[in-house]
């Protein structure tokens, strides 16, 4: 099979021919149709994740088709199509998987990171992190869900309620969480970096109230913040907007060093925290979300064999909603 494989930090990715994996006892094998392509991506090629094991294929929104089950697989049936999340293996049985946070479990193992991902014609994957994915999106429609989608809602519910939301970073994850937090009626505020126009441009469009450069302040003080920029200077500037009381969540997998700033910042009652990976009951909440919703992910569509642009323009900001790698122009 034809995949994209990282052999060292600060490297392009290799197209190559590689074998098609083979399920073990609790995982199927399902032929990629779509794979999105996400930040964590770049924190991967540029080792800002730790113990990283090469080479490695990265890629954790994938959607494919069962193509092959190993023994234990019942649930999942050959050709039905499923999702396959970063979240890709959690032990059941530490202190965290017991209480339902397996997102926290200290021996969970993630998609495309310390499993192979989907920047390739087939993939492996534990049939039981697996998500049914909602009817009515295409493949490709269907692959920012997988992470994009999920980590926003977790941060989402982090942030509790509230009418004024800021965002900061509208990228993929921020410009479907738009749409999540307009359908409850919520007022989103959309923060860019510096001069990104197509960016304020989708966010006005998505149904964001206002729309601006992130060292900007707001017109009205916000009641939550949520930050998908790995940036760690918006922190002062999101507790600055944010209201007494109020919430700011850090989305990030990775993020750059948080500056000091002052205590009235975080005073008054004001709560800063980060969101972890995500649950599978986070993902079966969401596709029913989606499901509901009917969700319009805009995505720009690259080849496997393109992975290494779509990466590029991902770095330079010049995505508009996400990207997404479509594997039907691969040939065998």
């Amino acid at each position: 099979m034809k995949a994209m494989r990282l052999h060292a930090h600060r490297r392009l990715l290799s197209y190559e021919e590689v074998p098609v994996p083979v399920p073990r006892e609790h995982e199927v094998l399902l032929e990629v149709s779509a794979c999105g392509v996400c930040r964590t991506d770049l924190h991967l090629i540029d080792a800002e994740l730790p113990a990283i094991h090469y080479p490695v294929i990265p890629g954790h929104e994938i959607v494919g088709r069962v193509s092959a089950r190993g023994a234990a697989v019942a649930e999942l049936q050959l050709g039905e199509r499923v999702g396959v999340p970063w979240l890709g293996f959690a032990c059941g049985h530490c202190s965290y998987c017991r209480r339902g946070a397996e997102n926290l479990c200290e021996a969970a193992r993630f998609t495309g990171y310390t499993l192979n991902g989907g920047y390739a014609q087939y993939a492996v994957a534990d049939a039981r992190f697996c998500l049914r994915l909602p009817e009515g999106y295409s493949d490709v429609e269907a692959a920012p869900l997988l992470c994009a989608g999920l980590i926003g809602y977790r941060a989402y519910r982090a942030a509790r309620e509230g009418a004024n939301l800021g965002i900061y970073g509208f990228g993929a994850a921020a410009h479907l969480l738009c749409q999540v937090a307009r359908s409850d009626g919520r007022r989103v505020f959309a923060f860019t970096r510096a001069g990104d126009s197509a960016g304020q441009r989708l966010a006005l469009r998505l149904g964001a109230v206002w729309a601006g450069d992130s060292e900007h302040a707001p017109p009205e003080q916000l009641d939550a913040a949520i930050i998908f920029a790995p940036v760690g200077s918006l922190v002062p500037a999101a507790l600055r907007a944010t209201r007494r009381g109020g919430n700011v969540v850090c989305a990030g997998i990775h993020m750059s060093d948080i500056p000091g700033f002052p205590y009235e910042l975080l005073w008054g009652e004001r709560s800063l925290c980060s969101v972890a990976n995500l649950t599978r009951a986070d993902g079966n909440d969401y596709m029913a979300l989606a499901a509901r919703l009917a969700l319009a992910p805009v995505a720009e569509v690259f080849a496997l064999a393109q992975a290494n642009e779509a990466l590029m323009r991902l770095r330079s900001g010049t995505v508009v909603g996400c990207a997404v790698l479509r594997l039907a122009e691969v040939t065998h």
